[in-house]
């Protein structure tokens, strides 16, 4: 008996190592991410004046935020988590003056007819990215501290409801619903990770669908993108808002089992736009084929998987929140931007973590990793 029971509280692994698997997934994705940022966006930028006509252009870029994102991950691994903690609330407070600030001209870059960029230090920065785990990180510090008023509507439920509604809004603004759309997924979760009433969490969920629904009408543009992406070949929408998603299938569709090869997509000679960018997937697809789309998927399943296992198996609460909160964000934006290019859901702009071109989104993932792996330090696994 003594011996089965020191067997059974033997750790899964060792209490103070990281989760190394999460480690060498995200630096493989990376590593991939540099690769098809290169192939799929140096016919463009060796064409556009927006780049000088240099075909390295996203290429050094991604190098350059890969670099200082990989170092900000692991000098995170080396923080304990818990002393994020005292900085959640001016982490709400930097994101909800940043998406003030990007609506002010001459602050916020304008881009397509919105304001969702803004200068810092001569780094392009999206707010509303920031502004995911801002909101995660001050609702995770504020349902461990109040966990006992998570139930009562007023106490717990209502303060933390008027600030996702506060920081969706500020989004609208800009305007980006897809984006506040999914920032408004996120808190829901969170509040239910949170041990929310599920009878509250249900009239939220109808609140925010009406909300959704009356947007989407107002705005024209709005409406034509949620039906059009269903019908993306009718010859009302093949050369305006389903233009996109028409190419996106072409690339998928073209890819085969194994893919044309590195550098042979054809869409990405003009057809496609962002296919550096958001719709950088049906390129990958289009040059690895099935097989390559699978196996990044089964890559960030993995991450997404490691990531729950780690929250379940946190000993402090703080870091549970904290794991599950990063884990759904990661889960929610693979599945939005995978949704947007296969046509499961309305077109929109969202990246794909590690492989997409983008710094600010490369900069945050990683970020978000180093903590996650700091929390992966905490845990401990009883064999039952």
């Amino acid at each position: 008996m003594p011996e089965k029971k020191a067997i059974a509280e033997k750790p899964l692994y060792k209490q103070g190592h990281i989760d190394f698997s999460i480690l060498l997934v995200v630096s493989l994705l990376c590593a991939f991410g540099l690769v098809m940022v290169f192939s799929s966006s140096y016919y463009y930028a060796q064409h556009s004046s927006n780049t000088n006509y240099d075909g390295y252009y996203y290429l050094k870029r991604q190098v350059i935020y890969l670099v200082i994102g990989y170092a900000l991950m692991l000098l995170l691994t080396r923080i304990n988590y818990r002393v994020i903690e005292k900085f959640s609330g001016v982490a709400l407070l930097v994101s909800l003056f940043l998406l003030g600030a990007v609506l002010i001209p001459g602050i916020g870059r304008e881009l397509n007819g919105g304001r969702r960029w803004i200068e810092i230090a001569g780094i392009s920065v999206q707010p509303s990215e920031i502004a995911k785990f801002g909101l995660m990180l001050y609702m995770c510090s504020f349902m461990v501290r109040r966990r006992a008023d998570m139930h009562d509507l007023k106490k717990g439920l209502m303060p933390l409801v008027l600030i996702i509604g506060m920081v969706c809004g500020l989004i609208m603004l800009q305007p980006n619903m897809s984006m506040a759309v999914l920032v408004g997924l996120l808190g829901i979760f969170l509040l239910y990770l949170g041990n929310a009433h599920l009878k509250h969490l249900a009239v939220i969920a109808a609140i925010a669908v009406a909300a959704f629904a009356i947007l989407a009408v107002v705005a024209p543009y709005r409406l034509e993108r949620l039906t059009s992406f269903t019908t993306p070949f009718a010859k009302e929408h093949r050369q305006g808002s389903g233009y996109q998603l028409v190419q996106s299938y072409y690339a998928l569709g073209s890819g085969g089992w194994f893919g044309k090869g590195l550098n042979n997509s054809y869409q990405k000679l003009l057809y496609m736009t962002y296919g550096e960018s958001d719709f950088i997937f049906p390129i990958l697809c289009e040059e690895f084929g099935f097989v390559g789309g699978v196996a990044v998927l089964l890559g960030y399943f993995w991450i997404f998987y490691r990531g729950i296992l780690i929250a379940l198996r946190c000993r402090n609460r703080y870091g549970s929140m904290l794991a599950g909160g990063i884990s759904i964000i990661f889960g929610l934006q693979v599945f939005v931007n995978i949704g947007v290019v296969t046509g499961m859901l309305p077109t929109t702009g969202q990246s794909l973590p590690f492989i997409s071109a983008g710094g600010s989104s490369l900069l945050i993932f990683l970020t978000a990793t180093g903590v996650l792996l700091n929390v992966s330090r905490d845990t401990t696994v009883l064999q039952i």
